[in-house]
């Protein structure tokens, strides 16, 4: 109730538009996200330290990961795929004229190649104060590893004591949790601050809501059916998960709502603290539905309104394309936007409409932010009923060959 008051008074200083409601709805939304982002990665690293190093044996480790990834692959083809069909259906830029190409199109600002150099940190502090998300989960991992090695007193002392630095971690996270309804209001304030000095533009209006079309089915439609499929409720999913993805929708950071969504599996839907842990900080680096629809949607709206047309062939190629691109994505700020930059650009597209569409982002990544932290948890309640069945599917079959050796 307090968030809803927060978010109504948010909409009426953002109506009002006056320089002060402006000037500190800035302030405390700065203030706020740094915070978030301060915890983020502490939260990512000790997260997954803390349960990798209790882990008896590397075998689970592999079975966990291995059901990630395997919902992650699945969940973001068929993102890729409904955001082409949507797009073919609707058919965004076919009402628009081809532009002219009076704009050289800027170079690639880098490549995969360097991304993935720089996923290796040349000290271990420096992806903490270069924000590299991968860096930190390189060593997490790297750290984790070693300590499964290790003799079983020294990984026990090492496990309680990464257990209490995650504690303390989430006990800070909590108090600037308390902060949550002034945030409300200075993001809702801003939003409608932005949205009012936006010239709306009829011809991406298809375009747009080709973007959301394919958020709304994606979280909508085939993340419930998923669910259903493993016999779990998406109303009581949705509802335990509510917090962290209003944390994401206002903030435009799936990582700044990780301290949220750890805490809302875990206590809300149930999931074993080990699923969670382990489960949302990797999702959150390399399960991104929406940027896969985002990139896919953006390519082909741009090239095409360029008088660039694809093959059948070279469309359903686009699906793996946007795939593996949101997979990789270094999940830094306008990640999406600029990854679809890069591809445009290597394929020597003007980018002049891709400026224009820059203004409406932040709206889309609002959405991009709540989905992909829906997607998040879907893929963690997934991973859990299955290790969930296969323990009871074991413990049936000690109980059937205990009776047999009886008899």
């Amino acid at each position: 109730m307090i968030l809803l008051i927060a978010g109504l008074y948010g909409v009426v200083t953002g109506w009002l538009d006056l320089s002060v409601f402006n000037q500190a709805s800035e302030v405390v939304s700065d203030l706020f996200i740094r915070m978030l982002k301060l915890m983020s990665l502490p939260i990512i690293f000790f997260a997954l330290v803390s349960t990798l190093s209790g882990m008896v044996e590397a075998s689970e480790v592999k079975r966990l990961g291995g059901q990630v990834l395997k919902y992650t692959v699945i969940t973001t083809l068929i993102a890729a795929t409904v955001a082409l069909a949507l797009y073919l259906l609707i058919a965004p830029a076919g009402n628009l004229n081809p532009l002219a190409a009076t704009v050289e199109p800027a170079g690639p600002a880098g490549s995969y190649w360097s991304y993935l150099i720089g996923v290796i940190p040349a000290s271990f502090v420096e992806p903490f104060y270069t924000h590299n998300v991968m860096g930190v989960l390189f060593l997490a991992l790297l750290l984790s590893a070693a300590i499964m090695t290790l003799e079983r007193s020294q990984k026990e002392i090492l496990h309680s004591f990464f257990d209490s630095m995650f504690a303390a971690i989430m006990k800070m996270t909590g108090l600037i949790l308390q902060l949550m309804p002034l945030a409300v209001w200075a993001f809702v304030n801003q939003f409608i601050h932005d949205l009012q000095s936006q010239k709306i533009l009829q011809d991406l209006a298809l375009y747009l809501l080709c973007v959301l079309l394919a958020n709304i089915v994606q979280a909508g439609l085939i993340l419930p059916i998923l669910l259903k499929f493993k016999g779990i409720s998406p109303w009581q999913t949705i509802k335990a998960m509510w917090p962290a993805l209003t944390v994401a929708f206002f903030a435009k950071s799936s990582a700044a709502a990780l301290p949220y969504a750890v805490e809302c599996a875990e206590k809300d839907m149930n999931i074993q603290g080990k699923v969670a842990r382990f489960s949302l900080p990797l999702c959150i680096t390399v399960n991104m539905n929406a940027c896969a629809a985002f990139i896919l949607i953006t390519v082909l709206f741009v090239s095409q309104s360029n008088g660039i047309m694809f093959s059948p062939l070279e469309l359903l190629s686009w699906i793996a394309i946007a795939s593996i691109a949101a997979i990789g994505n270094a999940g830094v700020p306008m990640g999406c936007y600029m990854l679809s930059s890069a591809f445009l650009s290597a394929m020597g597209v003007p980018l002049q409409l891709l400026v224009i569409i820059l203004p409406f982002y932040a709206l889309i990544d609002m959405f991009e932010s709540a989905i992909n932290v829906w997607s998040d948890s879907c893929v963690t309640a997934m991973v859990n009923a299955d290790l969930l069945t296969d323990r009871d599917l074991g413990k049936g079959e000690s109980d059937e060959a205990t009776r047999m050796d009886h008899n």
